[in-house]
């Protein structure tokens, strides 16, 4: 059976009734006039079906049948109020707490950065963090199990929105002794795909970022297919093959000589990072801080720091031919 549920706020006014015995002064403490109270009032009488003041030039005071009710409004008043009390603590629990998902090229080299930079706006703010390829990141956004997230993939499914927070670029890398180390020309872009690499696996976005500049190519297939920018940056180290992976990933490893960039003609590497997250809404409490702080963070990975060499120019130290950079 659908009950009409009575005024909160009328059984507050006469609980001030009761108390004060004048509806003047019930009034004035609700914060509206004595003419409004009034009509709450009488509202609430025929609502509930019984009759709840006593109204004289002396004052207002409360019927039998208005105490009876006078009593249980106040169980119920206790109630809602607590109810109330629940809300505001889940409320400030959810402000309290982000939940966040990013690529593992974001995760490992740029969202460190970004929660140093939240812990000092929102030190209360505590940060759940899961660390998945682009796809998964996507599909967490859109199942409402993160508040944001980030990835490196330039598709963003239906029902999310995404904002571009920063710009990457994707270097092909080599072995210090592998012959594309000792070019002193480009490579023409025709051997690169020609080549087996070594791949980040399908769903990443350092995959779909390989699959886009390769796009309309006839492209050899993977050597190896590997579920870490780690794992491919071994492999190269160790000589198995060439690959192409962000300049975020192994800027330590050209800083140090452990792995060489090797130019490429006509090879467009630059790729956007994406902030994503469910619907239409703009994210609120900590992860919209989050979101404002890696926007604002200025990084962009088309323009290392540092000193360049490139092939057949003089390099700032000794290398061993194709292009280092000595910083990031």
């Amino acid at each position: 059976m659908t009950r009409r549920w009575p005024d909160l706020g009328s059984l507050e006014l006469l609980l001030l009734i009761a108390e004060h015995g004048s509806l003047g002064k019930a009034a004035r403490l609700h914060g509206i006039t004595q003419a409004s109270a009034s009509r709450r009032l009488d509202t609430l009488e025929r609502e509930l079906g019984v009759p709840l003041l006593h109204r004289s030039t002396t004052g207002s005071r409360l019927t039998p049948q208005g105490e009876v009710v006078a009593g249980r409004a106040r169980v119920a008043l206790e109630a809602a109020g607590e109810l109330l009390t629940g809300v505001e603590a889940l409320r400030r629990e959810r402000d309290a707490r982000v939940r966040v998902a990013a690529s593992m090229t974001v995760a490992e080299y740029l969202l460190p950065g970004w929660l140093v930079a939240l812990r000092r706006t929102a030190p209360d703010v505590e940060v759940g963090l899961r660390v998945a390829n682009s796809g998964v990141v996507c599909r967490l956004a859109g199942e409402g199990d993160i508040d944001v997230g980030f990835i490196e993939s330039p598709y963003v499914p239906e029902g999310l929105t995404a904002r571009l927070i920063a710009q990457d670029r994707m270097v092909v890398v080599v072995a210090p002794r592998h012959p594309w180390a000792r070019r002193r020309a480009p490579l023409e872009f025709a051997e690169l795909a020609a080549t087996p690499l070594v791949m980040r696996e399908p769903g990443s976005g350092t995959r779909q970022a390989v699959d886009r500049i390769m796009a309309g190519r006839d492209v050899a297939a993977p050597v190896l297919e590997l579920t870490s920018n780690a794992a491919v940056k071994v492999a190269v180290e160790a000589g198995v093959a060439p690959a192409v992976l962000s300049v975020l990933a192994v800027a330590a490893e050209l800083r140090e000589g452990r792995l060489v960039e090797a130019p490429v003609a006509d090879f467009d590497g630059r790729r956007p990072l994406f902030a994503v997250w469910r619907g239409r809404a703009r994210p609120a409490g900590a992860a919209a801080e989050l979101v404002r702080l890696a926007g604002a963070s200025g990084h962009a990975g088309t323009s290392p720091k540092g000193p360049v060499r490139k092939a057949g120019a003089e390099p700032a130290r000794p290398v061993r031919g194709g292009r280092r950079v000595t910083g990031q």
